[in-house]
């Protein structure tokens, strides 16, 4: 869980419930295969158990082409995914937002430039992560372990 770059299309507008962005999860066709198969191989009140319930679209990010997604948008996915930026024709873009804006990396945490674009080209940030007893933030994380 953290902070997550989705591509999506240049017009993409996440939806909203009652004011609010709507968590999505990001891939329906392979949480219905997952789903499908723990039915087969278990049969429907294991899969349900298991699952929750069967994997409903609307839940769920669109599927778009390589060529249809070709914008950046940085996403929290601690609740499945809401957005936390607007969405960017490129990750250097993405980064100057963020950092501009001081967007959370974690709690009350900001990043450089530097972290948020390393986030921004490698897709993913976990929240936070704990060294010799100090939290620190994923963009730190994901800093430390690329140099």
């Amino acid at each position: 869980m953290g902070r997550q770059v989705r591509k999506v299309k240049a017009d993409w507008q996440h939806p909203k419930e009652d004011g609010r962005y709507k968590p999505l999860h990001e891939s329906y066709t392979e949480s219905k295969i997952q789903f499908e198969a723990a039915y087969k191989e278990n049969g429907l009140q294991a899969a349900l158990d298991d699952y929750g319930c069967a994997p409903n679209e609307n839940d769920y990010m669109p599927e778009w082409s390589k060529e249809e997604a070709c914008y950046y948008m940085m996403y929290e996915d601690i609740s499945e995914g809401t957005p936390i930026s607007p969405a960017f024709a490129t990750p250097e873009e993405l980064a100057k937002w963020l950092y501009d804006t001081k967007a959370s990396t974690f709690a009350n945490d900001t990043g450089t430039y530097e972290q948020w674009l390393r986030v921004c080209n490698g897709g993913f940030s976990p929240s936070a992560f704990i060294v010799n007893g100090k939290i620190k933030s994923g963009v730190e994380w994901n800093e430390q372990i690329n140099d």
